[in-house]
């Protein structure tokens, strides 16, 4: 029996195994993707041109193999053609192809022909940016207003001579009259072209692109078009254009070579990839939908490198990352070389005690290494970046193979763990990261339905936040600087660096900087006549008070304007009002429900209130009432207009569902007494998840995906990668924050709101970040109250958190006393963050974006 059990045991150290070895994997598939079609095509010009799949059956979602498109609209089109011109020449393809673009530009502009009688005309248009844009009717391309124009011989406008964009469409009216001479005239005709641009000292246009002759739909033809026009003439004449165009690679070349150069012409073959064959009535022209991704296209190919380079780097098809300035590549380096560094002068002191030091230097180099990562994966092209698509049975399917991996990891004690216990609390995070995680990488905030729920999500952790800090200060009443230093610290560290080197704004981790605020506002509200504190009625005025100035503060817009132009003039630091206006007041009071929720709780155990003969009877009129709250909810948000109807509701009744889980969730000793390990496990590293999502699942600054695995098709097996990666480097980030939080902001015997101290004592109170509180104090199911001892044996092996609650650390850690080893002197907390701050402050002075 025993041998049995030896037998299907699993390695402890199996999953990182598991997660290292799928790195590798990532990592050499990068490196081949580069050696095999990165190195030729590094700004995915020719993936835009040439490869992509629909990623929904609607034809609303074009996904070019392995970047990203942007949506281009008529105020994005201003910054690469404003007072510029841009010219279509041939039939009535190309035509269609020209109203659309136009109208993107410009949709005062219209985008069909104004007059059927005169469909084979010339067009001339301005825009509202001074763009000119311009058709000539030429399907054979062989005017000599055509050839002018190939030539380079323009005419003045009064605009920029050369044109931004010329669009040459042909082929179709060769093959519908033969008396035109039929394919070898077209051929002739195109080589000229094709020898005119290619022999010209300067490109007639910025960017010249051939259309390729486009399908048609054969069955839909009409009787005299299907007699001379078919499908394998057009398949042949597109065969001819793209190896003019991109002459082949002779036998000798390898793929460590460069291929001959192709001629300086981009031609779209991935247009006639995009039709779908219900798209046309008359088998020849194509859908209005169809035609304006078309344009889009024309419109990435030609802007995305043109727009400034800063986030969100959300536009990767045809467009290079920027190089990083001087001063966001010095703190890159720093970040990333600061672990390692520090460990070789230790070393270099006393060889004898590498190993010993590698540990204490471990949370550095893992922090640094990790940053060194998130940057490759979002600010360089080494790894593929795609668009989002939500699928409804995608979306479900993650959802139910999370449910069953919560409840097949559920574990259960054999005492009561108390209300809103540690692994609750961390429970409830962790099914919410996952929710919010899933929401995230299908895109799915455009459906009312779910980002209602999921708005409801993120007030929780608020509500949390509340509760949390409100039942610390009410118990500890701990107001020293050094806890406040540690819970903004451990908030902030990672958001911080990576505002520099990912040269993002603070607010875009909107999560951080919105639970910071929260905890100095709870902090503030709790600390002002603290003595006072143990007067219900004093400590619900504050509180009231509190509410109702925040409130006035965040109404009269002016105020919150000055404040961030006050930071913009002396810290040059640039935040948007508007932007952090709406993420505050939409979840404007849920933190003060929570340290409402707090205090009762709180009262209810100092006075027994469980242990009245009513409190049964009060406990399943709570359940049915929330049952209710629940049904209702539901009801309420899924016939709300759109999710910013509900949006304008949310902060007033988001406390509902979060009280109505509560008490669900606690409504008997046994519900209180089980957790499941899945969810607990992604709880206590929730808030690395949610900032490191940005960069290393998601991409492009969250509005993508990353592709670790190049190729469209492999999209599941990708998402397993990247989660398997994603998740074991936010767990090991979340240690090693917590581990720098420590040698931040020294020991005191004080609590630190980072991680559970441990997973067997029960706890009064849930996290006020997205990882719990730490507190000494624990009450059990009667609500009495017993101090943890340093000492005692239900402690599992000593953490950093553990030595950091109870200050028994060790002294110092020897590897980070390189820098003043033999001194006297150590710089305190408040000398570190000051020094910090003035840091900071220097960079924004001196930070200019690439």
């Amino acid at each position: 029996m025993s041998s049995s059990k030896r037998l299907f045991s699993l390695n402890p150290s199996f999953h990182h195994y598991v997660a290292l070895s799928t790195g590798v994997f990532a990592i050499l598939a990068g490196i081949l993707h580069y050696i095999i079609s990165g190195r030729a095509d590094p700004l995915h010009c020719n993936s835009l041109l040439t490869r992509g799949t629909w990623l929904d059956e609607n034809h609303r979602n074009w996904q070019p193999e392995g970047c990203m498109l942007h949506t281009y609209q008529s105020k994005d089109t201003a910054l690469c053609l404003a007072s510029r011109r841009v010219i279509f020449i041939g039939d009535s393809v190309t035509r269609s192809l020209y109203f659309h673009f136009m109208h993107v530009v410009d949709p005062k502009l219209p985008f069909t022909p104004p007059d059927d009688d005169h469909k084979h005309s010339n067009y001339s248009f301005t825009s509202d940016s001074a763009t000119a844009l311009d058709f000539f009717w030429d399907p054979y391309l062989n005017t000599s207003n055509t050839l002018s124009l190939v030539h380079g011989h323009l005419p003045s406008l009064g605009v920029d001579d050369r044109p931004a964009m010329l669009v040459l469409g042909s082929g179709l009216w060769y093959l519908r009259y033969a008396t035109t001479g039929g394919l070898p005239a077209w051929e002739a005709n195109m080589e000229n072209l094709l020898e005119s641009v290619s022999a010209a000292q300067r490109k007639p246009a910025d960017e010249v692109v051939i259309l390729p002759v486009e399908d048609i739909v054969s069955s839909k033809l009409s009787p005299e078009r299907a007699e001379t026009m078919h499908s394998s003439d057009v398949d042949a004449m597109n065969s001819d254009l793209h190896h003019r165009i991109n002459p082949p690679s002779p036998a000798i070349y390898s793929i460590l070579s460069n291929s001959p150069a192709a001629l300086p012409v981009s031609l779209p073959l991935v247009f006639n990839k995009m039709l779908d064959d219900a798209s046309t009535q008359d088998g020849l022209h194509f859908s209005d939908d169809m035609v304006k991704a078309h344009a889009n296209m024309l419109l990435n190919l030609l802007c995305n490198n043109l727009w400034p380079k800063t986030f969100p780097f959300d536009k990767t098809c045809c467009r290079a990352y920027p190089s990083p300035s001087l001063l966001q590549l010095a703190i890159l380096v720093a970040v990333v070389a600061y672990g390692p560094i520090m460990w070789y002068l230790a070393y270099t002191r006393n060889p004898t005690k590498c190993i010993s030091f590698a540990g204490e230097y471990r949370p550095a180099v893992i922090f640094g290494l990790s940053i060194g990562l998130i940057f490759i994966a979002d600010r360089t092209g080494f790894w593929l970046k795609e668009q989002k698509q939500f699928n409804p049975w995608t979306f479900g399917f993650l959802v139910l193979c999370s449910l069953v991996a919560g409840l097949t990891t559920v574990k259960r004690t054999d005492k009561d763990m108390g209300f809103l216990n540690r692994d609750q609390t961390d429970e409830w995070k962790g099914w919410m990261q996952v929710a919010i995680l899933i929401y995230h990488y299908l895109g799915a905030s455009k459906i009312s339905g779910i980002y209602n729920p999921i708005r409801v999500l993120v007030a929780s952790y608020l509500f949390m936040t509340g509760y949390g800090h409100t039942t610390f200060y009410i118990k500890k009443a701990d107001f020293g600087f050094l806890r406040v230093a540690q819970v903004l610290v451990r908030l902030n560290l990672l958001v911080v660096v990576l505002v520099y080197t990912m040269d993002v704004n603070y607010l875009s981790y909107y999560f951080s900087p919105l639970v910071s605020m929260w905890y100095l506002i709870v902090y503030g509200t709790m600390a002002i006549g603290s003595q006072y504190n143990d007067r219900i009625p004093f400590l619900l005025s504050k509180i009231a008070i509190s509410m109702g100035m925040f409130t006035w503060f965040m109404t009269e817009t002016w105020m919150l304007d000055a404040v961030f132009t006050f930071l913009e003039r002396i810290f040059s630091i640039h935040w948007s009002a508007r932007e952090w206006s709406f993420r505050v007041i939409l979840d404007l009071w849920i933190v003060y429900f929570g340290m409402l929720l707090a205090i009762a709780v709180i009262k209810i155990q100092a006075y027994r209130l469980t242990d009245h003969h009513l409190w049964p009877m009060a406990v399943k009129a709570a359940v049915g009432i929330s049952i209710f709250i629940l049904l209702w909810f539901f009801a309420f948000e899924l016939m709300q207009e759109s999710k910013f109807t509900y949006n304008a509701w949310h902060r007033y009744i988001s406390f509902l569902p979060i009280v109505a889980f509560i008490t669900l969730r606690n409504a008997s000793s046994s519900l209180r007494s089980c957790s499941s390990r899945a969810f607990v496990f992604i709880g206590r590293c929730s808030l690395e998840t949610f900032i490191i999502q940005y960069h290393l699942w998601l991409a492009g600054d969250t509005k993508g995906v990353l592709i670790l695995l190049p190729g469209t098709r492999w999209r599941p097996i990708n998402f397993v990668i990247s989660t398997i990666i994603f998740i074991y480097i936010s767990d090991h980030v979340s240690h090693a924050t917590g581990e720098l939080t420590m040698w931040i902001c020294g020991n005191r015997e004080t609590s630190l709101p980072t991680r559970n101290v441990t997973r067997h004592t029960a706890s009064s109170g849930p996290s006020a970040e997205s990882v719990p509180l730490t507190t000494d104090v624990h009450t059990n199911k009667d609500g009495d109250s017993h101090t943890i001892k340093p000492d005692s044996p239900v402690r599992p092996t000593r953490r950093w958190v553990d030595r950091l609650a109870d200050g028994t650390s060790p002294q110092g850690s020897p590897g980070y006393k390189v820098w003043y080893e033999g001194s006297g002197w150590r710089p305190g907390i408040k000398v570190k963050l000051v020094v910090w701050m003035g840091v900071m402050w220097l960079a924004n002075s001196l930070w200019t974006s690439p």
